[in-house]
């Protein structure tokens, strides 16, 4: 066997580690939206216009950090499951906005609610000091990483 320099273990790297949290939290939460027939790109579409009046698809993207494209291709499923609709403007008929249907809008607290459950199973071994703390780490790190985007995937 040929001798290869020493290299640290996988488990060194705290983004291994973040990594290795991130999926098991996101994928509990992923199971559980899935169980309401929506997934996680859909849940943060219908909080993102949740309480707010229609808005264009291009505002929405915005808000949200994607692609225009990307916010259609939402957009089509979540109107197939009827929780938006996409209306065109009162002040310019040319121009659409997506809004929450009643459907929709009656949903979105009982998702947030499992939102709120499945942070509670990871994160409340925490202290709250603790739970501040790695908050504020975490802030730091996305304000130093300019990540604006919503995580979706």
């Amino acid at each position: 066997m040929p001798r290869v320099p020493p290299v640290s273990d996988l488990s060194a790297h705290l983004g291994f580690r973040l990594r290795m949290v991130s999926n098991h939290v996101s994928h509990a939460f992923a199971t559980k939206l899935a169980d309401k027939g929506v997934t996680v790109a859909e849940w943060s579409v219908m909080r993102t216009l949740y309480g707010k009046d229609p808005m264009p698809p291009s505002r929405l993207a915005d808000a949200m950090g994607m692609t225009r494209g990307a916010i259609s291709k939402l957009a089509e499923r979540l109107i197939v499951k009827t929780l938006i609709v996409r209306e065109a403007n009162a002040d310019d008929g040319r121009a659409q906005t997506l809004g929450l249907t009643e459907r929709g809008t009656a949903l979105v607290p009982e998702l947030a609610a499992l939102a709120d459950r499945n942070d509670a199973e990871f994160f409340d071994c925490l202290t709250g000091d603790e739970r501040e703390t790695l908050e504020r780490l975490l802030n730091r790190l996305a304000e130093r990483g300019h990540m604006t985007a919503l995580p979706l995937a």
